[in-house]
């Protein structure tokens, strides 16, 4: 089998992406920093797989782990080894950890906060169109970041004013080309700040999930402190970052499929089909890190190896023409069934799917409809992407929004 190497600065994801699905439903890939893993890239196989008892979070199942070749400034090492949360538990500790989370983030709660996402995105709004006429803008920076940043904030009991450090860090924690050195400082920073919200909330409790958390772990669910810290940080990380990428990557595909933009801003296409083809065809999360085989298993007709670790490459499963027949390298907003997995599947399911879906489904028809002729400021292909193997995640997204409103503004 042919080791695939990800590209640590994510220079052509699309053409990874189809490599990694020649490769077939398992591929041997190595990830920045010379370590050695195993990427499911079909839909089916990787449905099977994140249903499959033996295939775990443990980190101490990998045999690399357990043989030392791991070392803890590996610019991945906090995806790989983020702490005891719901993302590194399996069984009965995973139930308890997520059903405290998915409590507070069903469709019906979700729906509650609908209200302040619209009021958010309408302030978000009043600044862009402010800026000055014809001059190009970071629609990322300006739009599509503070709004899921200030929701999972709010949602968590975050101060807005450690926004700056949180991004600072979380720059750090997700990029490929952190400097060895700095990775043991960044995590601890990251810890320090994290611990330090949590003990301000135990102080101060407010209505929010932290102070959830904490009265739960007081109350007999037996969250310990270092549950809580890295519950609260893995909301906050995910909470984020996939939204932002999932606004920009709705964006971008509009921009690049005129027709179908014409057809979605005249109510013919539907936003909900423009962000589900999306999540799809450019979908936030690229490769999430790592579970872990207790066991030889199966891979179509290849072995996943006892102790060897797995990624999901939902950027290779996203196009697969298997389950979506030989159209799945294109973009159609029209599609049906679309019966996508990028928020993943089964018991490890995103618990906050729902309110990245309800955000997308708010900021984008705002934006189109203040900004109908808003216009990428810089060809597609000169658009970059940072490097993160596990996110799809531009640098910026410039735009010219053009006249507010339209021609009859």
């Amino acid at each position: 089998m042919t080791r695939i190497a990800l590209d640590p600065f994510v220079r052509d994801l699309d053409g990874e992406s189809a490599a990694l699905r020649a490769a077939g439903p398992l591929a041997e890939v190595e990830l920045p920093g010379g370590v050695h893993v195993y990427a499911v890239t079909r839909h089916a196989e990787a449905r099977a797989l994140l249903t499959d008892s033996r295939v775990v979070k443990d980190i101490n199942v990998w045999g690399a782990w357990q043989r030392g070749e791991i070392p803890m400034d590996w610019p991945l090492i906090g995806l790989a080894n983020p702490g005891r949360s719901m993302l590194t538990v399996d069984g009965a500790d995973h139930r308890r950890l997520r059903t405290l989370v998915a409590q507070a983030l069903t469709v019906r709660r979700v729906e509650r906060l609908r209200a302040g996402i619209e009021a958010l995105t309408n302030a978000s709004l009043e600044k862009l169109a402010a800026h000055p006429a014809g001059e190009p803008v970071d629609l990322k920076a300006e739009f599509a970041y503070p709004l899921p940043m200030n929701v999972i904030s709010e949602l968590m009991g975050v101060d807005a004013a450690d926004h700056p450090r949180l991004k600072e860090l979380f720059e750090k924690f997700f990029s490929t080309q952190t400097p060895p050195e700095e990775v043991p400082q960044m995590m601890a920073d990251l810890g320090a700040l994290f611990t330090k919200i949590v003990n301000d909330k135990r102080a101060n409790p407010g209505d929010d999930l932290t102070s959830a958390l904490i009265a739960a772990s007081e109350n007999g669910d037996h969250l310990t402190d270092e549950e809580i810290v890295n519950t609260l940080q893995l909301i906050i990380a995910a909470g984020h970052e996939t939204t932002i990428s999932l606004i920009v990557n709705v964006v971008e595909a509009l921009q690049t499929h005129p027709e179908q933009r014409k057809r979605v801003l005249s109510g013919e296409i539907g936003w909900d089909g423009v962000i589900e083809e999306t999540l799809r065809w450019n979908t936030p999360t690229s490769h999430v890190l790592i579970r872990f085989a207790t066991e030889d298993i199966e891979v179509g007709d290849k072995i996943l190896p006892k102790g060897e670790g797995l990624l999901i490459s939902f950027g290779a499963l996203g196009r697969d023409e298997e389950q979506y027949g030989p159209t799945a390298g294109e973009f159609d907003a029209a599609r049906t069934p679309n019966r996508h997995i990028a928020f993943g599947h089964g018991p490890h399911v995103c618990p906050g799917a729902a309110l990245s879906r309800l955000e997308a489904g708010i900021a984008l028809p705002a934006l189109y409809e203040r900004f109908p002729e808003l216009e990428l400021a810089v060809p597609a292909a000169e658009l970059r992407n940072k490097p993160i193997v596990t996110q799809n995640d531009l640098y910026e997204l410039p735009v010219k929004l053009g006249c507010p409103f339209g021609h009859d503004a």
